[in-house]
């Protein structure tokens, strides 16, 4: 007797279904520190400061599940990578937010940069999974937002409400993935 696996039990048709759950995950996350940081009227007091350090290391904890996702598919490298990238951030954002907010959006622009970079180089290297030109458009923007980001840090009304509008975009794009990545794992 022999077995065939289902189309539902393939290795990209788990990994599909991982990232789905852990794009909805981000999505709500994004939505509602968003609004966190907007109801602080982008200030940086104790709750600003705390809430800028907790959007990379968010990343890093969904960019930690999303390596143990892919590992069947995939090696992760540029997951890695973003692991990395965004515990620096973390730090980073923890020192600028002593400076204020002009050096918070040049730490915050530089790290929207990078790991846009990254974002659109794992976009680019799943697109046989479906789903992920919704990753590479957001990957694309984040390098331009961060540009923006880091221009903008020394305008005299520099303020921290952009980035709860980076995030909103953002976590729409991981609800567009999402939403995608539903019928890509029922056709795997």
């Amino acid at each position: 007797m022999t077995t065939v696996d289902s189309p539902v039990d393939s290795p990209a048709s788990g990994t599909a279904q991982a990232l789905r759950r852990l794009y909805f995950v981000r999505f709500a996350f994004a939505i509602v520190w968003a609004g966190v940081l907007f109801a602080t009227g982008g200030a940086l007091g104790p709750l600003g400061i705390a809430l800028i350090v907790l959007y990379p290391l968010f990343d890093v904890a969904a960019a930690v599940v999303d390596v143990r996702a892919s590992r069947a598919t995939q090696l992760p490298y540029g997951l890695y990578l973003n692991i990395a990238i965004s515990l620096a951030a973390a730090i980073g954002l923890a020192f600028a937010g002593a400076s204020g907010v002009p050096a918070v959006l040049i730490v915050w622009g530089a790290w929207a940069v990078i790991a846009g970079l990254v974002q659109l180089a794992v976009g680019i290297s799943r697109l046989k999974m479906g789903g992920q030109w919704s990753m590479i458009l957001s990957g694309g923007i984040s390098v331009f937002a961060g540009s923006g980001f880091a221009l903008g840090s020394g305008a005299p009304d520099a303020s921290l409400t952009n980035v709860a509008g980076y995030a909103v975009l953002g976590g729409v794009f991981f609800l567009i993935s999402a939403l995608r990545l539903r019928r890509t794992s029922k056709e795997l």
